[in-house]
């Protein structure tokens, strides 16, 4: 069966065409000329029980998935979401998108030298929709049939073709070795590498300490336009610290090479130290074209505390950014308003047009009048940290859901059962502003309890979503899409491992992010996306936080990048090491 009229046979673009042409001879932000050998170290905080980050159990770095696997796409960070085959040396995709087909590069090898074929792809895609994480399980069960007419080539069929973000999550599958993987035992922890056939393998691993990848001299895309300029250094590792000031003070002594820096107190006067100023640390700021995602204080609305939505709007009002920022964080930060601030999906002082209004038609009342209308902002301050116009508007909504104060504590009018809740914190920043918060809610009488705990303790719960507050980061890409389930579809609010950790039950929600699939045009995917911006601030399931509108990062001096940076996000890929000092 040949297609209708076929996409580009080299690429998938989730809209539009995608911006490199066939026979591209490496990426535009890649360096074909950069120097190979060296080790970079990477630094993260907390620790790992398990290598494969793609089910529920355990937590794992990307390390495996990123350097050690392939997938049959690799998606380029210059375009809002374009992927060019990798595995796959040709990609077939009719216009309806109702059919997908693939075919594997006859050079394409796993480390042990065994050929990558249409069997491996279908064995990965079965494991993932059986046993993988909540995302994959519900995005590749709307495939409705898998065939593999030859080892070469492997076919999907996609259904009506309303995902049309489908293909390019099935092309970005990391692809295990079917000869090599117990599929019974895939949904456990394991510290076994998968058997892969990227650029590096597992050399060494240290338990919630290290990971160290080395760099194959058999990789069989070694000279593929997507390989050249990536993969550099002869060795990458993983090193875990505790807690955030062991991973600086680390850092400082020039046991890592690469730290995103997200703290502006650390970044403004953190670095006052010798190896800045005599060169051996260097400080780059990035701007990327995504936008910047919603950080914020979560409710959990499976909470009965949480589950009245005036509750959750008077809460949000005594967060006060305005003295946050300036006495916290040096005024650097900017307050968040939309889940895809600084961009054109953002909803944020925009009214909707009337693309917007239809898909929300439906669901008269899902929207507040002054979000439709772009005339709502995030609670603003007078920036004195006992703002009583902001307190006395809280605690009228507070008194609308049937709360009183009583000897100082905020109580239920009709059970006297005091308001108190607790933020759970993994760390000493996201302690240090819980407090804070904390004791803004204690004017009203609601009593606080902030919980710091360990890493493993705190995943552990947040899979089973045994909170109440957390402090989270939703990233945005320039392309969001199916992830969108995952963390607000009715169907993810009870998945365990799901991201859905507000509780969103909405049939409007549901109803937009299935627009949001099928949208073909640019101007009705946007639309899509301000309608599902509109619904959840109209939901106040987060107090908005803050967000940076750079993206920090601090580098050894020996650990270089190249001239042009992506569009859209970093690539740690493209870094290289300089060369040592003559006679080293």
């Amino acid at each position: 069966m040949a297609p209708a009229r076929a996409e580009a046979d080299h690429a998938i673009a989730m809209h539009g065409e995608p911006e490199l042409a066939k026979g591209f001879t490496h990426l535009p932000y890649a360096d074909p000329a950069a120097r190979r050998g060296g080790r970079i170290i990477f630094g993260l905080q907390g620790t790992f029980d398990s290598l494969n980050p793609l089910v529920v159990l355990g937590v794992a770095p990307d390390a495996v998935p990123r350097y050690v696997q392939q997938s049959l796409l690799f998606r380029s960070a210059d375009e809002p979401f374009t992927a060019y085959g990798l595995l796959a040396s040709r990609v077939e995709l009719d216009e309806a998108r109702t059919r997908l087909a693939f075919e594997i590069d006859p050079r394409a090898r796993f480390s042990d030298g065994t050929p990558v074929t249409s069997e491996d792809v279908a064995f990965t895609f079965e494991m993932l929709k059986s046993k993988g994480k909540p995302f994959h399980r519900a995005s590749l069960a709307r495939v409705t049939g898998v065939e593999t007419p030859s080892p070469s080539r492997i076919v999907f069929q996609l259904g009506d073709g309303s995902n049309r973000e489908l293909p390019l999550v099935i092309g970005a599958m990391p692809i295990f070795a079917k000869h090599a993987t117990d599929a019974d035992r895939f949904g456990e922890t394991s510290f076994k590498p998968a058997l892969g056939s990227g650029p590096y393998r597992v050399e060494e691993v240290k338990p919630g300490e290290m990971i160290r990848l080395k760099r194959r001299s058999d990789f069989w895309a070694e000279d593929h336009p997507l390989s050249r300029g990536l993969y550099n250094a002869d060795e990458i590792r993983y090193d875990f610290y505790r807690d955030a000031n062991a991973l600086f003070e680390a850092f400082k002594a020039g046991l890592y090479d690469v730290r995103p820096e997200g703290d502006p107190t650390r970044w403004m006067t953190g670095y006052d130290i010798p190896p800045v100023k005599d060169g051996r640390i260097k400080r780059v700021s990035l701007h990327f074209d995504a936008p910047k995602g919603m950080t914020g204080f979560v409710f959990n609305s499976r909470r009965p505390e949480f589950a009245d939505i005036r509750v959750r709007e008077a809460l949000g009002m005594l967060f006060d950014f305005e003295w946050v920022n300036r006495n916290l964080f040096h005024g650097v930060y900017r307050r968040a308003g939309s889940f895809f601030s600084d961009s054109d999906l953002s909803a944020l002082g925009v009214p909707a047009d009337q693309r917007e209004k239809a898909l929300l038609a439906p669901f008269p009342g899902a929207v507040r009048d002054d979000i439709l209308d772009g005339r709502w902002q995030p609670a603003a301050t007078d920036g004195s940290g006992r703002d009583r116009r902001q307190a006395r508007a809280a605690l009228d909504l507070l008194e609308a859901a049937g709360y009183r104060i009583r000897d100082g504590r905020l109580v239920n009018a009709t059970s006297g059962k005091p308001f108190a809740f607790e933020i759970m914190v993994t760390n000493r920043p996201q302690e240090r502003l819980a407090l804070n918060y904390a004791s803004a809610l204690k004017r009203l009488g609601v009593t606080v309890s902030v919980r710091l705990i360990d890493d493993v303790q705190y995943w552990r719960r947040l899979s089973a979503f045994d909170f109440d507050m957390i402090q989270w980061t939703w990233p945005a890409s320039a392309s969001p899409g199916n992830e969108q389930i995952g963390r607000w579809g009715s169907a993810s609010a009870e998945r365990r491992g799901a991201l859905n950790y507000a509780g969103v039950r909405s049939p409007a929600v549901d109803a937009v992010l299935q627009a949001l699939l099928a949208a073909r045009s640019r101007e009705d995917f946007v639309a899509s996306v301000r309608a599902l911006d509109r619904l959840l601030l109209s939901g106040f399931y987060v107090v908005p936080l803050y967000y940076l509108p750079e993206t920090w990062l601090a580098l050894s001096r020996d650990t270089l990048m190249p001239a042009r940076q992506p569009r859209y996000f970093i690539s740690n890929e493209t870094l290289s090491r300089a060369a040592p000092p003559a006679g080293n």
